[in-house]
């Protein structure tokens, strides 16, 4: 068989059987993707951080939240602590809590960058990417099994060109396994960071858990997560291949860095609410159970989701329920942006080097 009888544009190719990239090539253009992504979103949050330590914002919690593009992780302040007996009390200074005045998100980035240095800008990134990395890599490696599994299965009975649900059913399958594989080991890592507390510590602390709680104690607080997740993934990836599609043909970098950067924008907007129940109870949680040493019995849980949402309505108004939108926005939809246009160049650099291994074969045939 003669490579000429191979005729098709860059598009026709991209879901073609012949061509598709193996889940280790996904991998890689996961994991290039991912850490490109956290490089260049991380700063942002950790300026964010800084700027919340200075007014005091974080000052009133014993946690907080980073993120690097990736996942959102909390993390406990240093609890304070004394010099002697009777000696006064001071805070073991770490990175988000050191004493710069700010005056503004340009005027902390220059100050970091002279004072600190530049690598201060990813301060706390090497812990989060642990977990953040693989969290990226099966969420990405299982969208592009399910959806071409899918694509396969419906290809014989309609025009699956057409199938936005296949993108959407994927994102939130995709995202259901990945968060509930990651949410023990977060767990672990917040209460070992907490207390810092050695491996025999945490091993310790995890029976307890398991003695007060059971198995299900592991995926504490992934409900939330889930309400929050699950739907912003079917809701941009369901966007994102809907504006793919209107380009008619092969996408460039750039279309695919802005398609992202609306389907971020519009996922986050719409799923607002779920991640302001989340923020609260998963500070909740964090202060309560996760940061003690040995864990107690169960408490009485918390109410669903919704219902708690139309608390929040009925007390503070429609306001309240969208609060923290701007930044959520800002935050996600360069991370989204960035995550995808990187990870759908290196699907395209993959699939051509198949697509020239297939045609080569053929030639020598």
């Amino acid at each position: 068989m003669n490579s000429k009888s191979y005729s098709f544009n860059k598009l026709s190719h991209i879901d073609d059987p012949r061509f598709r990239i193996t889940p280790v090539q996904q991998m890689a253009a996961a994991c290039t993707g991912a850490l490109i992504t956290s490089f260049l979103v991380t700063p942002l949050d950790v300026i964010k951080v800084r700027m919340q330590a200075q007014s005091r914002i974080t000052g009133k919690h014993k946690c907080f939240f980073y993120s690097n593009g990736l996942m959102d992780h909390i993390c406990p302040c240093n609890e304070i602590k004394k010099n002697s007996t009777n000696g006064p009390y001071y805070r073991n200074v770490q990175w988000f809590d050191r004493p710069t005045q700010f005056n503004g998100t340009l005027d902390a980035f220059k100050k970091i960058s002279r004072n600190e240095g530049i690598l201060s800008l990813w301060s706390g990134l090497s812990p989060t990417l642990v977990l953040a990395l693989p969290a990226t890599i099966i969420y990405f490696v299982s969208y592009e099994q399910i959806r071409c599994y899918l694509q396969d299965l419906t290809e014989s009975h309609t025009n699956n060109n057409n199938l936005l649900w296949i993108s959407g059913v994927s994102g939130c399958i995709a995202r259901f396994g990945a968060a509930t594989s990651v949410s023990p080991l977060e767990l672990i890592r917040t209460k070992m960071q907490s207390k810092k507390l050695s491996y025999l510590e945490a091993h310790q602390a995890l029976k307890s858990l398991l003695k007060y709680h059971g198995y299900k104690g592991l995926w504490k607080g992934l409900g939330s997560t889930l309400l929050r997740d699950v739907p912003f993934s079917g809701i941009y990836w369901v966007t994102y291949e809907h504006i793919k599609k209107i380009s008619g043909q092969s996408t460039t970098f750039m279309y695919n860095f802005m398609a992202g950067s609306i389907a971020g924008t519009l996922a986050a907007a719409l799923t607002t609410p779920f991640d302001v129940v989340k923020t609260i109870r998963q500070i909740e949680l964090t202060e309560k159970e996760i940061m003690t040493v040995i864990l107690e019995p169960p408490r009485k849980a918390s109410g669903w989701t919704v219902k708690a949402i139309v608390e929040i309505y009925q007390k503070n108004g429609m306001r309240a329920i969208f609060s923290g939108l701007v930044p959520r926005i800002i935050k996600i939809a360069p991370a989204c942006a960035i995550m995808v246009s990187t990870f759908e160049y290196g699907k395209t650099f993959f699939q051509n080097r198949n697509m020239q291994v297939h045609t080569n074969f053929n030639d020598i045939l």
